[in-house]
């Protein structure tokens, strides 16, 4: 029997989510018109006022917003509520570097772990659960959000973060975690140490894991199944839009359940903006329709996937979204973290380089691999090994500290990197993300 966290609302009729969405739609764009004048400025160069918003039919007039406006809104420019009312942010990284910060009040911060523990609930989780959250804390949505959804309902909770993996072995097994939260790299990393253990699933009490925060295939879902002895589900969120919990995998594992009732998604062209029909591919764009502080209107995700209201076999009525089919712009997630080769350059510069270089992603043994080919001037080069290799690790360290994980940093010789007539090729991602 599938158990609901919020049964009223995740089973709702079609017309009743409508007019639940009209009433907290309206409202919003009242407090953000009233309350962030970078938004009521995007409004009124439209011609758009709140008057002109009575219902989601209306939602295609607001303008849209992309990372480049949370960009240049940094830090507060896009606060709605007064500094005094909020009493969190979370962050994750922008295109250059510069950091999208989002803001939290303590309302905003108990609907996002109600999202959470829908998300916990929906994978069988109940209080005599032991939840193990191997996602990282910090600025970082992923752990924070599934902790507090895991608090909301009930489970003995291990606020792990990620890392020390014999160690979340050994508490897995001292305690008896039943449901693990991290990603799916790392869950696969998780399998292949237990095995090199020597330990099987049967040695561990799991029976559930919620993956996300970078894109994974459905070989690797089967893969980390069967390595763990678990159901492993999807999870989708994007700390613009709050975390972890805007949408969520149930029983039937075909696609994303989204919490309506607080975001309302529409597929959209990438190329015009034009709202395009349920079931067509595009890009998703999302509009917060309960935050208190950072309420994003509009926003426009980048992540392409479809929609579908088809009858869900769990008897859950929120529309599902797919696993995203990839990204309209050249954002790479890479162990969960937001990598733009803007960023990459940027470093490159700073240090003296020239922009000549090709960045490559690939998996090995489910866990991402990030190679970044630099290109040496004839004054930088060397026949000195240990020259170049102290400038490698020079230039990884600085890599490392804009992104936040480690690369691997090769120095080339002059003019060996192909150079293009049209858009230079930047990027070889060699995993297979999706099929």
């Amino acid at each position: 029997m599938e158990r609901y966290w919020n049964e009223e609302i995740e089973c709702m009729s079609r017309e009743d989510m409508k007019k639940l969405q009209d009433e907290r739609l309206v409202a919003q764009v009242k407090h953000v018109y009233e309350n962030v004048p970078y938004y009521k400025k995007l409004m009124d160069e439209k011609g758009v006022t709140p008057d002109d918003i009575k219902s989601t039919d209306d939602l295609h007039k607001l303008p849209f917003l992309t990372k480049n406006d949370l960009r240049e809104a940094y830090p507060y420019g896009l606060l709605a509520k007064p500094l005094s009312d909020c009493v969190r942010i979370q962050s994750t990284s922008g295109t250059t570097g510069k950091r999208v910060v989002a803001f939290y009040t303590q309302h905003d911060i108990d609907l996002w772990e109600d999202c959470c523990a829908r998300a916990i609930t929906a994978v069988g989780g109940t209080k005599d659960d032991v939840c193990q959250v191997c996602y990282g804390y910090g600025l970082f949505t992923g752990g924070p959000g599934l902790n507090g959804g895991s608090h909301k309902v009930g489970c003995l909770t291990l606020p792990m973060s990620s890392g020390n993996t014999e160690r979340q072995i050994q508490f897995m097994r001292d305690l008896g975690s039943t449901i693990i939260c991290c990603t799916p790299s790392y869950a696969a990393y998780i399998g292949e140490t237990l095995h090199e253990m020597g330990l099987t699933p049967d040695d561990i009490k799991l029976k559930a894991g919620i993956f996300g925060a970078e894109p994974w295939t459905e070989e690797m879902r089967r893969s980390i199944e069967k390595s763990l002895g678990i159901k492993a589900y999807d999870i989708y969120g994007l700390t613009e839009s709050s975390g972890p919990g805007v949408s969520f995998e149930c029983s039937e594992q075909s696609g994303m359940h989204i919490n309506e009732d607080h975001f309302i998604p529409e597929i959209i062209n990438p190329e015009t903006g034009e709202v395009l029909p349920e079931g067509e591919v595009g890009e998703l764009v999302f509009t917060s329709i309960t935050k208190e502080a950072f309420p994003l209107l509009r926003y426009r995700t980048r992540d392409l996937c479809r929609l579908t209201r088809e009858k869900c076999s769990c008897g859950r009525t929120l529309i599902k979204m797919s696993k995203p089919m990839g990204r309209s712009d050249d954002m790479l997630i890479i162990r969960g973290v937001n990598v733009f080769p803007s960023q990459i350059e940027t470093v490159l510069i700073e240090q003296g380089y020239a922009p000549n270089y090709l960045i490559e992603v690939d998996r090995v043994n489910n866990s991402d691999t990030l190679d970044i080919n630099v290109e040496m001037n004839t004054e930088q080069f060397s026949d000195k090994m240990k020259d170049i290799q102290d400038k490698e690790r020079e230039l990884a360290g600085a890599i490392k500290t804009m992104l936040g994980i480690s690369p691997k940093v090769h120095l080339v010789s002059p003019k060996s990197i192909t150079r293009s007539e049209g858009k230079a090729v930047r990027v070889v991602d060699k995993r297979k993300l999706h099929d």
